[in-house]
């Protein structure tokens, strides 16, 4: 019989003993006053009498978190290491900062927001684009004890109001512009201006970062509004520096809001004790980044978790280097821009979401400035890792990328793909690169071959999340069963415990659900037989067609195995008969050298025998439609299948032109005209549009 893998063996303990395994962890960061316990669980009575389970970590700790993250490094010899490489092709504009010049920048800044009346507890909002000034800014909002929440830079005044009278913040650090791509500055005066006239709480200071694309101008004082450099400046000739301020564990490090399906956005807090001792473990253990010499490259925002935990805080709590990047996969200037990043700073670890890959293949169909430019001459060898977050990742762009990473980059480097939430702070399942990590206190592991990759799996499970797949009902299903993906209490450190100042809302929307026996996470999919996870879409994007149940996600994986096909969103279309249909709506792939162009009568039937094979002919498609620049998605890269859903369903009965709900994190609204024209044109031409809805009036 096989023995154990170390990550199974390190699961296990964590379960089992989870107090003796994060005690160990524990003691890889700096406390000002050591917890006096490693773990504490109570009952907690909410105001209606519903009582609930609550837990905390590290409780009788205090931590400050911008220690952790720079001083003690500096203190340790290591202040001449970088610690953020900032790489924007949008401006034409690179930097470079060691630990000890961030260390400046950050105990200056802190020093500022004292003086401007910011204190220990209070909450500062982070309206930014990806700039070294918005990591600052979160590091110094932590030095004093304070609790940022950041904000997506050009969100709408609606979003950004609705977090102001949520947060209540005391102040607002933004920029004068963020630069959207190769669309030129996006002014962010108008955007703040009309957010606070919306909004019914009022923040009394504003402090602008100038940026040379755009100025904000006027910068108004006896409005509230400072110019962040003289303040900066004038601090730094007088010496004002501000030293780092311990909180308790149990305090909130920061808030990030996370989309509700219904109502107003949820204010996720992240506890400082549990993160950053769950941080520093996970950084080492899944990702294999130990400290100087490493590089890692998150290519996301910091208006996103990922970009909180590991573009921020994870690398820097390592001790190893980040990569600041400001622009797009593609069009910055085009689809090399990511593989550019890899070799001019050497990275050793890339993280990155399937939409970006997808829309690198989609203009980059044969990987060419991959193999060709890049990998060619070798510029890639430093890379370990490519991590995948964010969406599913299909089996097919998994595939893809491995066997471009183990032709061109570092030996034995895979592809991992990870799953997690604003809500888990870290990835829930993965395969960790350095298992061993778990076992060494303040040196590297000895080398441990991970565990093999499944291309569509988001790996096991990892430590401290008890991850279960249950019926609609809460009970437990046999491996390899497709049902509701929830998680026994209590989540590993990284993870929330309530809801910012609404524990209601937070029994409502995790724990009510299954009777207060498993947090809900809102996705669907299964465990297998060896405890790999597949998500195979979020609960509400299950179709059930004739009594069966689909995920989009495995109608999308069979359907991108099409080598013609870059991206597939599937959704559910009424259908008189079954109920619902699969309907797709897909992107071919662009390629540099000649490919016969496949008719799209022949593509669709190519399709759907992919679909009838992999899956089964119950679930073949009723309906497709290819084009580009269709499939809306979110800032974050989550695709908005609902919306498309919407637009299908209103257009069976003829109403094309019927408003849908239309978030506002959608990274770009176009999308949604060009589905509604795309969509038109496929019914009009079926003739189907007036067929199906007298259909279904019929039935009514």
């Amino acid at each position: 019989m096989a023995q154990p893998h170390l990550q199974d063996i390190v699961y296990k303990r964590s379960l089992e003993n989870p107090e003796t395994f994060w005690n160990t962890q524990a003691q890889q960061i700096h406390w000002h006053k050591k917890p006096t316990k490693v773990f504490q669980k109570r009952i907690k009575t909410l105001s209606n009498g519903i009582e609930q389970d609550h837990w905390g970590w590290f409780p009788g700790g205090e931590i400050s978190t911008s220690y952790n993250c720079i001083d003690r490094h500096v203190l340790s010899g290591n202040g001449n290491v970088v610690a953020i490489y900032y790489d924007s092709p949008v401006t034409g504009s690179k930097e470079q900062y060691t630990y000890k010049q961030v260390l400046g920048e950050v105990e200056t800044l802190a020093g500022v927001l004292r003086e401007e009346g910011v204190h220990k507890g209070d909450v500062v909002l982070i309206y930014m684009p990806m700039i070294p000034a918005a990591l600052f800014a979160m590091l110094a909002i932590s030095r004093i004890g304070a609790i940022h929440a950041v904000v997506f830079g050009g969100f709408s005044p609606s979003s950004l109001a609705q977090r102001m009278e949520a947060s209540r913040p005391k102040a607002i650090m933004t920029a004068s512009c963020g630069i959207e791509g190769n669309k030129g500055p996006l002014g962010y005066k108008k955007l703040i201006e009309e957010a606070i006239h919306k909004s019914s709480f009022k923040p009394s200071k504003i402090i602008i970062w100038q940026r040379d694309q755009l100025k904000w101008d006027p910068v108004v004082k006896d409005e509230g509004e400072r110019n962040w450099q003289r303040l900066v400046k004038s601090a730094k000739n007088r010496g004002l520096k501000a030293e780092a301020v311990p909180v308790k564990s149990s305090d909130g490090l920061y808030i990030i809001y996370t989309s509700g399906t219904t109502g107003l956005p949820k204010g996720v807090v992240r506890e400082a004790g549990g993160h950053a001792v769950g941080l520093n473990f996970s950084i080492r253990y899944l990702f294999g980044i130990h400290g100087p010499g490493d590089v890692m490259f998150t290519a996301s925002d910091i208006g996103w978790v990922v970009g909180h935990s590991y573009i921020v805080y994870a690398p820097l709590l390592a001790g190893a280097t980040t990569v600041l990047f400001e622009g797009k996969p593609v069009g910055t200037p085009d689809a090399s821009t990511f593989w550019r990043i890899v070799e001019e700073y050497k990275v050793t670890t890339m993280f990155t979401a399937p939409t970006a890959l997808r829309a690198i293949r989609r203009e980059d169909g044969d990987n060419y400035f991959f193999e060709e430019t890049y990998g060619a001459r070798g510029g890639l060898k430093t890379l370990r890792a490519l991590f995948l977050a964010g969406e599913r990742s299909e089996p097919s762009i998994v595939q893809m990328y491995q066997k471009l990473l183990s032709k061109h980059c570092a030996e034995s480097a895979a592809v991992i793909d990870n799953w997690w939430s604003s809500e888990s702070g870290s990835p829930i399942s993965g395969i960790a690169l350095d298992a061993a990590a778990a076992d060494t206190i303040g040196t590297r592991p000895r080398q441990i071959r991970p565990l093999p990759i499944k291309p569509g799996s988001a790996g096991k499970a990892l430590p401290g999340f008890d991850v279960r797949i249950v019926d609609d009902g809460g009970n437990e299903l046999n491996a390899g069963c497709m049902g509701n993906i929830v998680m026994a209490i209590p989540l590993a450190p990284t993870a929330f415990t309530t809801l910012w100042k609404d524990d209601e809302r937070f029994y409502r929307g995790y724990l009510k659900r299954f009777n207060g026996r498993w947090i809900d996470t809102g996705d669907a999919g299964m465990i297998d037989q060896e405890g790999y996870i597949s998500i195979m879409s979020r609960s509400d994007d299950i179709i059930n067609v004739a009594a069966h149940r689909f995920s989009t996600g495995a109608i999308e994986q069979a359907i991108t195995t099409h080598p013609e096909i870059a991206e597939a969103a599937v959704v559910g279309i009424p259908d008189s008969l079954k109920g619902h249909l699969p309907f797709a709506f897909i992107t071919l792939a662009t390629h540099h050298t000649a490919h016969p162009a496949v008719p799209d009568s022949r593509l669709f039937s190519e399709v759907q025998k992919l679909v009838r094979s992999q899956i089964g002919a119950i679930a073949s498609l009723g309906g497709m439609i290819q084009g580009k620049g269709m499939i809306p998605k979110t800032r974050s890269g989550k695709t908005l299948r609902r919306v498309l859903r919407e637009l299908v369903e209103n257009a069976t009965y003829g109403e094309f032109d019927k408003d849908v709900q239309i978030p506002q994190t959608i990274e770009d609204a176009e999308a949604i005209t060009v589905a509604r024209e795309r969509i038109r044109e496929y019914f009009e031409h079926k003739g189907k549009g007036l067929h199906k809805a007298t259909e279904a009036r019929a039935k009514l």
